[in-house]
């Protein structure tokens, strides 16, 4: 741990979805940031919200105040404002040595941008697939990032730093009503800003977006010929290597633009309309 000092880890919390109903409820991946910040000995955790606040949405916040957070600070952003610039001012105010969060919101555009652009606007390195964090010192924090097929990489990063929980990390406890009601919300007024992103995207009107809930596409199967035990449990823990791909080397940037448009309206990600 930190000598000498308490480390502080601000937690980012969020308003999740249930995938069934639709409900608001807390999110998974920031519950198990939540629940891996509390098991941390010797440090002050800072539960974070940044979002709009109503009588659903504080049902579900209450639920992260059930696992054993005292006080949830909550930067209130009404629906349509961008809650980057609280964050990053809240954090700024906080100095938090270590940020956790969850890697993809479950509602909104759950584009899981959030964390590498809150780092990028605080000069942070950020880390995703975070699974356990096996050692915080003076200035680094040890830590096992996921990788495909259970593989674990352990990483070394200095402080502060932003990382990204993984769906691998250990589940959070239940929460607990009595504590839930008893914790407290502390509302920080902030200027809130309009979100540009969709807005920009509206004004390009010649695409036409059309937005609709994101589903779960079917993941090829490969077809292992393996005869025996040993070569399936060798075949399946092997690494999938690439194949077919493209390097782009010393190529004008027309030429590059041209390769990737291409492989895009092969794809079927761009219809070919539109990049005439």
């Amino acid at each position: 741990m930190l000598p000498d000092s308490t480390a502080r880890i601000a937690v980012l919390l969020s308003v999740g979805q249930h995938p069934l109903t639709a409900r608001p409820r807390r999110a998974d991946q920031d519950a198990r940031a939540l629940e891996l910040a509390l098991q941390l000995p010797g440090v002050e955790v800072l539960p974070v919200h940044a979002g709009e606040l109503n009588d659903q949405n504080e049902t579900a916040l209450r639920s992260y105040l059930g696992m054993g957070a005292s006080a949830l600070k909550l930067l209130p952003a009404a629906e349509g404002e961008d809650v980057l610039p609280l964050l990053q001012q809240g954090l700024r105010d906080l100095q938090p040595d270590l940020v956790l969060c969850g890697k993809r919101a479950e509602r909104g555009e759950s584009s899981g941008l959030m964390p590498y652009l809150l780092a990028q606007s605080l000069g942070w390195p950020v880390i995703s697939g975070l699974v356990e964090i096996e050692r915080l010192e003076a200035g680094h924090v040890t830590v096992l990032q996921a990788l495909p097929r259970g593989q674990r990489r352990r990483l070394r990063v200095t402080l502060p730093a932003v990382l990204a929980m993984d769906d691998a990390a250990p589940a959070a406890r239940q929460s607990a009503f009595g504590p839930a009601r008893r914790g407290v919300l502390e509302v920080e007024q902030m200027v809130a800003v309009a979100e540009q992103g969709l807005a920009n995207l509206n004004n390009l009107s010649v695409f036409n977006w059309q937005f609709q809930p994101a589903r779960k596409r079917p993941k090829r199967l490969k077809i292992i010929k393996a005869t025996s035990a040993r070569d399936r449990f060798k075949a399946a823990a092997a690494k999938a290597e690439s194949s077919g791909g493209q390097v782009l080397q010393g190529l004008t940037p027309d030429a590059a633009a041209e390769t990737i448009l291409k492989m895009l309206r092969e794809e079927g990600v761009m219809n070919s309309t539109h990049g005439d």
